[in-house]
C-alpha cells in the first residue's frame, strides 16, 4: 500500500433548497492511497457527483474533514483551492470540456499556462503527453476535427499536464460508444499501471470493473467497498 493521498471522515453535504434542507452526502468516509484505481459506482441521484465535486475541491463539505496532501480542504480559501485544482488534481469530464478554438496541443498546454510554466517547456510537455495518448498526428487539430475518443484522449493528456497527485474522472466514457469507451478505459488502466492514482465516478458496473477497487454509493452513503488485487477479465 502506498502513502495516503486523501482521507475523508464523516463528510456531510447539505443543500438549502428554498425552505428545505436536502442532505446529499450522509457521513462519507474514504481513504485513498497512492497508486490506487478506484471506481465510485452509483445510480443517478446517489450523491456521486457531489462527492466528486468535493474530492476535486470544486465544492466544500458542510461538515467533516477532508485531508488532501496534508491539508484540511474545508479550511482553505478560494485561491488555495484553485491552486490545488491546477497543480494536484487532473480532471477528466464526460463532455471533454475542450476549448473549441484551440488545437489539441494548445488545450493540453492550458493548465501549464496557469501554472506559469515557460512557453518552450509547456510546448514540450504537451507534445510528450499527446504522444503518450496516441495522438502524435493530431496535435494541430481542433476538437471539431477529432472523434469523441480522440477528444477524450486530449482531455486525459490535459489532465496529466501538471503531473497531478490525483486523476479524477467523471463518467469518462459517458459520451462514447462501447468500443471507444473500452479503448479509453484501457488507457486509464495503463496510466494506473504506470503509477497514476485514479478515482473514477460512474453509473456503469461494466466500466467500474476496470478499477482495482470499487466503492458503491447509494442515497448519499457508501454502502460497500470491494478490493481486487487482480483485474477482472472482460
Amino acid at each position: 500500500m502506498g502513502k495516503e493521498i486523501l482521507s475523508m471522515r464523516d463528510i456531510v453535504k447539505v443543500y438549502q433548497i428554498g425552505d428545505e434542507e436536502q442532505t446529499v452526502l450522509k457521513g462519507i468516509s474514504l481513504t485513498v492511497y497512492e497508486g490506487e484505481f478506484i471506481s465510485v459506482l452509483g445510480p443517478s441521484g446517489s450523491g456521486k457527483s457531489t462527492l466528486m465535486n468535493i474530492i476535486g475541491c470544486l465544492d466544500i463539505p458542510t461538515s467533516g474533514t477532508y485531508i488532501l496532501g496534508g491539508r484540511n480542504i474545508p479550511e482553505l480559501d478560494q485561491k488555495q483551492l484553485a491552486r490545488i485544482r491546477n497543480r494536484e488534481i487532473g480532471f477528466v469530464f464526460q463532455s471533454f470540456q475542450l476549448l473549441p478554438r484551440l488545437t489539441a496541443l494548445e488545450n493540453v498546454e492550458l493548465p501549464l499556462i496557469y501554472a506559469r510554466v515557460s512557453p518552450s517547456k509547456r510546448r514540450k510537455r504537451a507534445e510528450e503527453l499527446l504522444i503518450r495518448v496516441g495522438l502524435e498526428d493530431k496535435m494541430y487539430h481542433r476538437p471539431n476535427q477529432l472523434s469523441g475518443g480522440q477528444q477524450q484522449r486530449v482531455a486525459i493528456a490535459r489532465a496529466l499536464a501538471n503531473n497531478p497527485t490525483l486523476l479524477l474522472a467523471d463518467e469518462p466514457t459517458g459520451s462514447l460508444d462501447q468500443k471507444t469507451g473500452k479503448q479509453v478505459m484501457e488507457l486509464f488502466r495503463e496510466l494506473n499501471n504506470e503509477g497514476h492514482t485514479i478515482i473514477m465516478i460512474t453509473h456503469d458496473p461494466n466500466i467500474a470493473k476496470y478499477a482495482r477497487r470499487i466503492v458503491k454509493i447509494l442515497d448519499g452513503s457508501l454502502i460497500e467497498g470491494t478490493e481486487d488485487d487482480v483485474f477482472r477479465e472482460h
